[in-house]
């Protein structure tokens, strides 16, 4: 995961507290794994940036904006931090407000689209009693002898 500013965590918890309806409403259709098994953010502190939400398994950014982006300054900042987002290996998909409300349905299957095609495999989970990498399993007394302990047993 990027590394971020822990000063960061205070303005994020308020925005998950003040979310937007088109927020709200798309978050209802993120939240819980309902996509593909895959784990969501809300106002998730990335880097310098909150950002509205994130996917770690497909590397996934997704910004619900309001009227407010489309004046000048305030595209030329989003710009700046899709580039940085995008340098730091992340892909931003950016919604408005209206499109989230209208066509919930269409923005949802466009993230569903990008889910599957980004999406970074799980690893399989361990067996119990077997290292990672080995086929063979770890018995109780071996367990510090790989790294020179001596089993008090």
């Amino acid at each position: 995961m990027i590394e971020y500013s822990r000063n960061l965590e205070p303005p994020s918890r308020e925005l998950r507290n003040n979310m937007t309806d088109a927020e709200r409403v798309l978050w209802s259709r993120l939240r819980g794994k309902q996509l593909l098994d895959v784990q969501f953010y809300r106002q998730k502190p990335v880097g310098p940036f909150i950002v509205d939400f994130y996917c770690h398994a497909a590397a996934l950014v997704i910004e619900v904006d309001g009227g407010q982006h489309y004046e000048t300054e305030h595209a030329r900042k989003d710009a700046e931090r899709d580039k940085c987002l995008s340098e730091a290996g992340l892909l931003v998909l950016r919604f408005d407000n209206l499109q989230v409300l209208r066509e919930t349905d269409a923005v949802v299957e466009e993230i569903l689209k990008v889910i599957q095609e980004r999406q970074i495999p799980p690893c399989p989970p361990l067996q119990s009693g077997v290292k990672a990498n080995s086929k063979s399993p770890v018995m109780k007394s071996d367990a510090g002898a790989e790294h020179g302990l001596k089993s008090p047993f």
